[in-house]
Formats: structure tokens, C-alpha cells, sequence
């Protein structure tokens, strides 16, 4: 194991139930409901595939379009007063890969200010050698160069460096690249062609540290 790539949203810390709270309020003011749906389909995918998705569910209503802005900026606003709870075995598996002193990165869909606010807030800024954020310009996961740019920045070949996500559309990005994909999953399960991708699925980090002690 030469390297870990680590997903934030949902996988490091518990934003996923921020990113949620900032949806209803942000269609309702202008004049929306929300489609259910829609929700989990953003689950894991960067700011301008979201964007996509919504204006094709909304048949490009101009509203829509205004209304996912200003959930990005009600999300962004929480994030930036109080961050977001950190996930069960943060701390362990990074003191744990540290006293290995195996490199660390993370690959993140979300936008740089709020990655930053979050590493910032959970005190493991200072843990993680790269940070790669959602508007650097790669490609938005599952294609796998997000992934790819931080393996390059540590130094690291992809069939040796973990990737820990929670979501399908990252696990997708992983195998893509040729990684070794850890699935720690929060909002959504894993079905079996994503389980097929997995090297594993955990119940949680700490169950993910176990499995990279064989790696």
C-alpha cells in the first residue's frame, strides 16, 4: 500500500445531512418542490454534473437553476459556521496510516471552500499531503481522474493506493483507475455490480482500517 486516497462528504465527515437540509428550503423559495429523487441522484458527483441534472429534471425552468445555486450557498454558509460532524474511526485510521507514514490525499466533489472548512473544522487539515477539490478541473467521479491526479501528486501507482469512498459513483471512479476501492457506505448501498468494483465493503472506518492492515 504506497498511498490512501480519501473521499470527504459523507466518508470522512456527516455532511451528507447538511448538504440535504439545504435543498427544500432553497426550491422553496422559489416556488418549487423538490423532487425526491433528485437528492440522491447528486449523491457524490461535483457541482456542475448537479447542476446538469437539475435544470434536465426541472425541463431547464430558469428557477430551478437559480434554486440549486442558492442551495450551494445555504450548504456552503452551514459549513463555513460550523462545519460537520466527523464519521466514527476519522481519527483512528489517519493516526494509524500516519504512524505508518503512508501518504495521504483527499479527492473531494465538493468546492474548495468548503473542503477546506471542513478539513479545518474536524482539525485534520494538517494529515493529508494533497487536496484535490471538486473545482480544480478534473472530470466529475465516476470518471476516475480526480483520483488519478492525486495518485500523481503522491507519487503513488494507482494498483497499489486504496481509494475510501462512500458513494457508487466514486467506487466507479476507483475501479476505473485502476485503484484499490474501499466502500465505507452512508447515504447509499451498494448493489452488486458496485460490490463487484469493491475490494471491499466496510461498516465503517474502523472496519476500513482492519481491511488495509492485510494491504
Amino acid at each position: 500500500m504506497e498511498a490512501v486516497i480519501f473521499d470527504m462528504d459523507g466518508l470522512m465527515f456527516d455532511s451528507e445531512v447538511v448538504w440535504a437540509a439545504s435543498w427544500p428550503p432553497a426550491f422553496a423559495k422559489y416556488g418549487l418542490s423538490l423532487k425526491p429523487d433528485l437528492l440522491l441522484s447528486c449523491v457524490g458527483v461535483s457541482r456542475e454534473r448537479s447542476a446538469r441534472l437539475v435544470g434536465k429534471a426541472y425541463g431547464q425552468n430558469p428557477q430551478a437553476v437559480l434554486a440549486f445555486e442558492e442551495h450551494y450557498e445555504i450548504a456552503q454558509r452551514m459549513f463555513i459556521q460550523r462545519g460537520a460532524p466527523k464519521k466514527p474511526g476519522l481519527d483512528e485510521v489517519l493516526d494509524y496510516l500516519g504512524d505508518r507514514d503512508v501518504p495521504l490525499a483527499v479527492a473531494s466533489s465538493s468546492p474548495s471552500m468548503i473542503v477546506t472548512s471542513l478539513l479545518e473544522f474536524g482539525c485534520v487539515a494538517d494529515r493529508f499531503d494533497v487536496v484535490i477539490s471538486g473545482d480544480s478541473g478534473c472530470p466529475s467521479k465516476p470518471h476516475p481522474d480526480i483520483f488519478l491526479a492525486a495518485a500523481q501528486e503522491l507519487c503513488a501507482s494507482p494498483s497499489n493506493t486504496v481509494v475510501l469512498e462512500d458513494s457508487p459513483n466514486g467506487i466507479r471512479a476507483a475501479h476505473a483507475g485502476g485503484f484499490i476501492p474501499i466502500m465505507v457506505p452512508d447515504v447509499l448501498q451498494p448493489d452488486d455490480a458496485i460490490r463487484a468494483c469493491c475490494h471491499m465493503v466496510c461498516e465503517d472506518l474502523y472496519e476500513a482500517q482492519e481491511a488495509m492492515s492485510d494491504l
